[in-house]
């Protein structure tokens, strides 16, 4: 309710990781042909992405081959705690994060930030373990699996990070919001 009536920021936090090789959630053929797609090299990381989500207003997203440890989920909320202390600054609003209970999310390298965090403006929830479908992002996830990465197979990583950031734009562009990566050790 404060989110709507904009008393405060809320945002939807979650991982999701793509692989080389992505599963066809559904496909055509002709009668009597059977489908087929060429497999690539079973090699290499997955690409892992971490979003923040704010219904039809803003997606921001960070890249990271393999997945999120401390360090790099540190990095990214450090990154949304600048912009959380700044909308504090210039309208009053707090940000609240809501995400599940991942090990990494509480960690204690991860709570030592905390206190920083919550002076910038920033605020975590952890739902309810067991609660994926309370958290909005996987429904983002699921329509990104599936729209716009299902059924490829990609050569390298690099490749199928690109189709990660294409999806994500063309998601963006479909929903009409504004859309915004974090980039790793970026000048």
């Amino acid at each position: 309710m404060a989110a709507k009536e904009g008393h405060i920021d809320l945002k939807y936090l979650d991982e999701a990781g793509f692989c080389l090789y992505s599963p066809v959630s559904y496909s055509y053929s002709r009668i009597a042909q059977q489908k087929r797609l060429e497999q690539v090299p079973m090699r290499g990381n997955r690409i892992s992405i971490l979003g923040l989500w704010q219904p039809e207003q803003q997606f921001e997203y960070a890249l990271a081959q393999g997945g999120f440890a401390g360090e790099s989920y540190i990095k990214v909320m450090d990154w949304v705690a600048q912009k959380a202390a700044l909308t504090l600054e210039q309208t009053g609003r707090f940000m609240v994060i809501v995400q599940d209970n991942s090990s990494i999310h509480k960690r204690e390298l991860v709570r030592q930030h905390w206190r920083k965090w919550q002076d910038q403006g920033l605020f975590l929830f952890f739902l309810p373990p067991y609660s994926a479908e309370m958290n909005r992002i996987e429904d983002q996830w699921h329509q990104l699996k599936t729209h716009e990465i299902a059924g490829q197979m990609f050569e390298d990583e690099y490749d199928l990070a690109l189709a990660v950031i294409k999806g994500m734009k063309m998601r963006s562009e479909a929903g009409g919001y504004w859309l915004e990566r974090f980039k790793f050790n970026s000048t």
